[in-house]
């Protein structure tokens, strides 16, 4: 008995021991550290005997205890985080327009591009006739992206079409260039294509930083290379006989190396109206009585219809009346630059100051707004800009556009009522007849 009391205290002391252990290594089986949430979950309670396997308190001879504690200490407290909802941002959609455009976009039209070659290649800007009436039905008009029509001397106006979009392979009568020209060029970084000008404007031309993007008659471009056709007609002078296949125009930018694709940034576009409108359905233009020109709105296609003196305005290529998506009239200083022009004429040149800003009207969808035009810089690509007085941009609708240059607003009348053009019975004098043009002379 003596034996046995002895070892059952040194067996106890022995069973203590591992208890001592556990008590050291206990702060890493139950000190776990829960993650923040609104959701208390209680922590598993794990508890540790010493008492010692087996139904009796016999002692045995081994000294290995068989008390185990299994660590327990991966509690399966799964955090119950309920996610809280968030606003998933909507994409801010790509600006088109004025200085920002989206991929692919021709910043003409704000409309994509029809195809990769109409990407990649220039603003062509071709100068056509307007004056006499004989030279009506023009061809190629409606093919053009944008169009300026602006006084050239005596009150006749001239237009300087702007394509990209469309190759029209017959264009014209194209005729000379005059000084707005030369502003024109940079703002679109374009291409001119043009018959001649006065020897000044010629000058003038020669000593631009652009005039490697001057194609012309004048500077020897001729039928076979550039395109610079003549299409003889009897009713017509010579000097309202030459035609420009524009394919053949960008092809001989192409060999001088200058056939890049720039944009012209300056329009902005949106499917929808603007919402301060004033309804304008009959726009009159008048140019000192010698043209005029009256846009009427065709509410079936949105479209602008073009009257020129009194008369239905067609495009003897395609055989429609002339037509565009929006109508801008600006009111634009003009200055008699006499020493700019021939001795013999009888008429001074003008010089239109496409500079700074101005009074502008915009017209689309059949509504009217005013605001103001603005050349902000003179850098290549930097064209027309329409702007409310808050700087906030007036929006086109995505297409064509003609751009109106006049001396004062005094000249443009602006009606709910639209004229009664087809009552005149002019109409049918100026509907062309499309037959095959003639052999061109070159």
């Amino acid at each position: 008995m003596r034996r046995v009391i002895p070892f059952l205290v040194l067996a106890f002391a022995v069973m203590l021991v591992p208890a001592a252990g556990a008590s050291q290594n206990m702060p890493q089986l139950l000190q776990v550290t829960l993650p923040p949430t609104n959701t208390l979950v209680p922590t598993p309670l794990v508890l540790f005997t010493n008492t010692p396997a087996g139904p009796t308190a016999t002692p045995s001879n081994t000294t290995t205890p068989t008390a185990t504690y299994t660590a327990t200490a991966t509690a399966t407290f799964t955090p119950t985080i309920t996610p809280t909802p968030t606003n998933t941002p909507t994409p801010t959609p790509t600006p088109n327009g004025p200085l920002i455009y989206p991929e692919g976009v021709n910043s003409l039209t704000g409309l994509p591009f029809p195809d990769e070659a109409s990407q990649n290649r220039r603003n062509l800007i071709v100068k056509i006739s307007n004056y006499p009436p004989i030279v009506r039905p023009q061809s190629g008009i409606n093919s053009a992206d944008i169009v300026y029509e602006y006084e050239t001397e005596g009150g006749v106006t001239r237009f300087a079409a702007i394509f990209r979009s469309q190759t029209p392979e017959h264009v014209g009568p194209v005729r000379s260039a005059r000084l707005l020209d030369l502003n024109l060029v940079p703002m679109y970084n374009a291409l001119l294509a043009f018959s001649g000008a006065s020897d000044p404007v010629l000058e003038m031309i020669r000593g631009a930083e652009w005039r490697f993007q001057a194609i012309s008659t004048a500077f020897g471009d001729n039928c076979d290379e550039a395109g610079f056709c003549r299409f003889p007609n009897g009713d017509l002078a010579f000097e309202h006989t030459l035609y420009l296949d524009t394919r053949m125009a960008w092809e001989r930018a192409t060999e001088r190396g200058i056939n890049t694709g720039y944009p012209g940034r300056g329009f902005a576009f949106s499917d929808f109206p603007d919402a301060n409108g004033t309804p304008a359905n009959d726009i009159f233009i008048d140019w000192y009585g010698q043209t005029d020109a009256r846009w009427q709105y065709d509410a079936a296609t949105g479209r602008y219809l073009r009257y020129t003196d009194s008369q239905a305005h067609y495009d003897a290529a395609d055989g429609e009346q002339l037509w565009v998506d929006n109508l801008v009239v600006i009111q634009v200083d003009h200055v008699e630059r006499p020493d700019l022009f021939e001795p013999e004429s009888r008429t001074a040149s003008l010089d239109i100051l496409l500079e700074g800003q101005g009074f502008a009207y915009v017209f689309r969808d059949g509504q009217w707004y005013e605001g103001y035009w603005r050349r902000r810089s003179t850098n290549p690509g930097d064209a027309l800009m329409l702007l409310y007085g808050d700087e906030t941009p007036i929006m086109l609708r995505p297409g064509r556009t003609w751009v109106a240059i006049v001396r004062g607003f005094g000249d443009v009348t602006i009606s709910t009522e639209q004229a009664d053009m087809v009552g005149t019975g002019t109409t049918i004098a100026q509907t062309p007849t499309l037959t095959p043009w003639p052999t061109p002379t070159p």
